[in-house]
């Protein structure tokens, strides 16, 4: 009966021995990397697989990478309900495939379904799903530094029908991206603090990874761009607390007043925060005293709720160091200034202060397979 192991056992759960494959016929050329554009440009092969309540999930299937056909009825299109994660695959100097703590991004997963009431999905087979899919395209891989392979595995709601209830069909595909440094320059960005939109609020959805949670920022974001600013550093509360930067994680480093070293701050997880992969490696790097050892670095990770005032209180005490914005696609990227009410927050240097520039160093080493720690790089076989 479908894909049900024998009678009465319930729908089939997601299973990655299932995997069906249909190789595209022509593959593509590789462009040249630097005509490489984030998110603009796929590989040769998606996997699909979908979800019925009756039968349970499909057995994936490698296909060539192309439209896929759905009914306009679709919960996707009417309610939104549709989640993704953003993770790459670097191609390391032994000539391995490595994913970098995918087992973050597959939690993350589950916990994005659960939150849109989406069928259950086993972020351990959609991992092993990705791993196929790295293995086969892995002539995707830039060999060089700072470029990658981008992954989205995404989940959509496939309930054809304009009932307002959860989707009890959907739908797994995963793309595969060869991309660039998400930024073509590393240069300082400018923020736009604005309080009037706000990204995500308690008890909503901001600490999942939804579709739902981006579109909304578009216009703002257009807002800020008209006004000079590359980036929205976005508030919260009347108090004006610091939350995200533009649909990444935000940090400042600021100077302790014992002398010891310095705090690298950043919001707390309290449900409108994103648990960003690379923000966690970064407090797990900061309090780390080997990392510390080896970058010269004193520093004090503290996840702290603060706001627009302390921000311009530490500036103008000179003890604001950096500013960071950070993220599967940036990685870490520096802020060199942040506007408020027409006044601007001026962050002292011209590009990545010593902190920013340790973090990324070491996490760049370890996602290219220069360095092994702690387990973070995983190996596509």
């Amino acid at each position: 009966m479908g894909d049900r192991d024998s009678i009465g056992s319930g729908p089939a759960p997601l299973d990655a021995s299932k995997l069906k494959v249909t190789l595209s016929e022509t593959l593509k050329p590789l462009q040249p990397i630097e005509t490489l554009r984030f998110g603009q440009s796929f590989s040769d092969h998606m996997i699909v697989a979908n979800y019925d309540p009756e039968t349970g999930w499909s057995a994936p299937e490698v296909k060539p990478h192309g439209p896929i056909t759905l009914d306009p009825a679709c919960s996707c299109f009417q309610y939104g309900g549709n989640v993704f994660e953003g993770m790459k695959a670097y191609l390391g100097p032994d000539g391995k495939a490595r994913l970098f703590r995918p087992d973050m991004n597959m939690r993350r997963l589950e916990r994005s379904c659960g939150r849109l009431a989406l069928p259950p999905i086993d972020g351990d087979v959609v991992l092993e799903l990705i791993k196929c899919l790295v293995d086969l395209e892995r002539r995707w891989i830039p060999k060089e530094s700072g470029y990658s392979l981008y992954l989205r595995p995404t989940v959509i709601a496939t309930r054809p029908g304009l009932g307002v209830i959860a989707s009890d069909h959907a739908m797994l595909y995963i793309l595969a991206s060869p991309t660039g440094p998400y930024f073509q320059v590393l240069k300082p960005v400018s923020l736009l603090a604005v309080s009037d939109n706000v990204r995500a609020w308690p008890g909503g959805t901001g600490g999942h990874k939804i579709a739902g949670n981006y579109s909304p920022g578009f216009l703002p974001q257009q807002a800020a761009t008209a006004k000079g600013y590359d980036q929205i550093l976005w508030l919260f509360g009347d108090d004006r607390r610091i939350t995200e930067a533009g649909a990444m994680n935000f940090f400042v480093v600021v100077k302790r007043d014992d002398g010891d070293g310095v705090d690298l701050i950043t919001a707390p997880l309290d449900g409108t925060i994103l648990p960003g992969v690379t923000r966690a490696s970064c407090l797990a790097l900061a309090g780390d005293p080997e990392f510390q050892k080896e970058s010269s670095l004193r520093l004090h990770p503290r996840e702290m709720v603060y706001t627009m005032s302390d921000l311009a209180k530490w500036s103008s005490e000179g003890k604001l160091l950096e500013a960071l914005a950070i993220g599967t696609a940036v990685i870490i990227g520096p802020c060199n200034r942040i506007g408020h009410e027409g006044k601007d927050i001026v962050l002292p240097g011209a590009g990545m202060g010593p902190v920013g520039t340790a973090l990324r160093k070491k996490i760049l080493d370890i996602q290219e397979g220069r360095t092994e720690w702690k387990g973070w790089g995983v190996v596509c076989p």
